[in-house]
């Protein structure tokens, strides 16, 4: 990893098959840790895991032309939205076929060996986590997802963001202990 997800982006728009590449190359692995075992056991007959990582990622791709960056960390978060669609969309399409009668839309989507996030904040407080998260600003929400939901290096979100290791740790450390007082204050 040597450049910014949006540098890359950039490249993409004016036809540099290299960097799309690159961004696929990138992004694979981090979309797949985050995807694995999202996808309910009821579910995964049909369908695995690793082809909706593939047709999130692809659609992803495909729709750059509209894709507008926020910042740092965006192009994930729009990848990790796209993905969790696929998932409620495979999951409609079980119970469609007499599959488990789950509500998509409450559905936590967690796996049975648990990711970072769900480590910290266990299946009955992804919701506090949720909350405390919308209390941070949008660059602190972008770090602690890459973080904690993607599990990237602190050297891998400095370079995202251009800062150093250290400034990325100390702005996610100081986030999530403002997240930490949000649900603090819930109970």
């Amino acid at each position: 990893m040597t450049e910014p997800t949006e540098w890359l982006l950039r490249r993409i728009r004016v036809g540099d098959d290299t960097a799309r590449q690159a961004l696929y190359d990138r992004t694979l692995p981090v979309l797949r840790r985050w995807a694995h075992g999202r996808l309910p056991q009821f579910a995964r007959a049909a369908s695995d895991t690793e082809d909706m990582v593939q047709i999130a990622l692809m659609r992803a791709l495909r729709g750059l032309d509209t894709f507008e960056a926020s910042g740092s960390g965006a192009f994930l978060a729009y990848l990790r939205q796209i993905l969790l669609n696929e998932v409620r969309h495979e999951i409609r399409n079980q119970r469609r076929r007499g599959g488990a009668h789950l509500a998509v839309e409450s559905l936590d989507l967690v796996d049975e060996g648990c990711s970072t996030v769900e480590l910290l904040v266990k299946e009955e407080r992804m919701r506090q986590y949720e909350r405390a998260l919308a209390t941070l600003s949008r660059r602190q929400q972008e770090l602690v997802v890459l973080r904690m939901e993607f599990s990237l290096s602190w050297q891998e979100i400095a370079l995202e963001i251009g800062v150093s290791p250290d400034s990325a740790r100390m702005t996610v450390t100081r986030a999530l202990q403002r997240m930490a007082e949000v649900i603090g204050d819930g109970h």
